[in-house]
């Protein structure tokens, strides 16, 4: 009952929001980005915590206090689909924009407000295309946005964490900013381990200090996604399973 339920709140709410959506795209188009920005940020936040609520969850963040000023970029370990609605309500106060896989472009309304929020939709599987999409984010970030990714480039499926692919990173080199990771434990057990109903379960979002990256040489920003890595594979070893 609890999946059924949390699906019908999922669309209903989309379709009940769906005049501020035609409101925000109205703010942008007229150039009015902080007013435009400033909506975006708080319904698609609100909107991801409820689904967290419904979900059943039981959220514990910790580290906030190391959220940098100014545009960062932020990397976390991949494990389920409740990662993103985790990291766009409970990562600080302003609802940070994500790079995406592009099978989240086919969701109806779902993608028209994470276009809104700046999100970047990317293609695994086209090398071109990938590069292009990790551009686009680098540029949001050059105008003062933070980004959020996944640098596994999937979900888990053995909640193991994988290796920190560099794409992330190209963005972060390409506008000199920081890199924050950031733990996230449980939310698999939320959906994924059950045959995807849902259930309820502890989560938690633990924010580690930054990697400032000014002065960074070349063998530096090589070196980067191992070294974000083993912070993320650090943090979760000290986290509650």
């Amino acid at each position: 009952m609890r999946t059924i339920l949390w699906f019908i709140y999922f669309w209903l709410y989309l379709i009940v929001i769906f005049p501020i959506f035609v409101y925000t795209r109205y703010l942008g188009r007229k150039g009015e980005r902080e007013k435009h920005d400033r909506l975006t940020r708080k319904v698609v936040g609100n909107w991801a915590r409820r689904l967290i609520r419904l979900a059943g969850a039981q959220v514990t963040v910790e580290g906030l206090e190391n959220l940098p000023e100014g545009p960062a970029v932020y990397v976390a370990n991949h494990l389920g689909y409740f990662d993103i609605p985790l990291m766009l309500g409970y990562l600080g106060n302003d609802t940070k924009p994500l790079v995406a896989k592009k099978e989240i472009k086919k969701i109806p309304l779902i993608r028209g407000w994470m276009e809104e929020l700046h999100c970047v939709f990317i293609d695994r599987e086209n090398p071109r295309a990938s590069v292009a999409a990790l551009g686009e984010a680098a540029d949001w970030v050059s105008q003062g946005y933070s980004m959020v990714i996944f640098p596994e480039g999937t979900r888990s499926k053995t909640s193991e964490l994988g290796e920190f692919k560099g794409g992330a990173f190209k963005i972060a080199q390409k506008n000199k900013v920081a890199v924050v990771p950031c733990c996230i434990s449980g939310t698999e057990n939320l959906m994924e381990r059950n045959g995807y109903w849902i259930r309820p379960a502890k989560i938690a979002l633990k924010v580690l200090p930054a990697i400032e990256t000014e002065g960074y040489a070349r063998e530096d920003w090589r070196a980067l996604p191992a070294l974000a890595e083993q912070k993320v594979r650090e943090g979760l070893a000290e986290m509650p399973h």
